[in-house]
């Protein structure tokens, strides 16, 4: 699946299934993860010490296996965010969002790149490019590019509709942990503030005909089926050194078990 195609699936409201790369992981993670299904993969670059070079590396090979590779950057910064789609990743997750400002600067440098200074604020302010030409070259330059924000606080949750007015945003990630720890009640995830939080999030995200999806960092599939039915489709179900932990803890935990008894 190609950026474009994850774009209209997720401003349709249709399901897309990926998971977190918090390492970029072996040459044959790719071709393997690729035999398993995945729509997208988001590869980790804010809280693991993947660099610049390895993320690119692994972007182009999941791209060209046909699975979107989206690249969380570590902070909300233009130059960022059009780092990560020159590396070759078909969208950025930008963690942490909450004003007007960080959307706009996002936009501009996952969907208006390359254009910068003047030119870029008049693209962003008043839609105004050089010509006709420009703007047309700009979308089709672009045209694999999706850009989703994370929530990740209150002020978050309070301002998204200002945030999704802005335009140009393709789907919201709504970070759990953070979440929660923010809303004053830390991982709890069943508490009644939290569920107002997700199906407010919800909501908003269906009027603006946007993604909504939660990254399901723990527990249980019938868990994270439980909260997906709740109007997620961008759906986001834990990350390689996850799934790798818990394998090794379930099976080998077993042989050794079996074995020692």
């Amino acid at each position: 699946m190609r950026g474009s195609m994850l774009r209209a699936k997720l401003h349709a409201g249709q399901p897309v299934y990926g998971i977190c790369m918090e390492g970029i992981g072996q040459a044959r993670w790719p071709k393997y993860f690729a035999d398993l299904g995945l729509d997208y993969v988001w590869l980790e670059s804010e809280h693991s010490p993947n660099n610049r070079e390895s993320l690119a590396w692994a972007a182009q090979l999941y791209a060209a296996l046909g699975i979107a590779p989206l690249v969380r950057i570590p902070e909300i910064s233009n130059a960022q965010a059009s780092m990560a789609v020159d590396l070759g990743a078909h969208g950025v997750i930008a963690p942490y969002v909450e004003t007007v400002e960080q959307v706009r600067t996002l936009v501009g440098g996952v969907k208006y790149r390359p254009l910068k200074g003047e030119a870029l604020a008049a693209a962003l302010e008043r839609s105004e490019f050089p010509n006709p030409e420009t703007k047309a070259y700009i979308e089709s330059y672009n045209a694999d590019t999706n850009l989703i924000i994370m929530i990740e606080s209150p002020a978050g949750v309070r301002n998204l509709p200002d945030l999704l007015a802005v335009g140009g945003v393709d789907a919201v990630l709504i970070g759990p942990h953070d979440l929660s720890i923010s809303l004053g009640i830390p991982e709890q995830y069943e508490h009644p503030l939290f569920t107002a939080a997700l199906e407010q999030i919800i909501a908003i995200c269906r009027a603006y005909q946007v993604g909504v999806g939660m990254h399901f960092i723990g527990n249980t599939p019938d868990w994270a089926l439980k909260l997906a039915r709740k109007g997620f489709n961008f759906i986001s179900y834990k990350g390689d050194t996850l799934f790798t932990a818990e394998g090794v803890r379930a099976e080998l935990g077993y042989l050794r078990a079996q074995l020692n008894s």
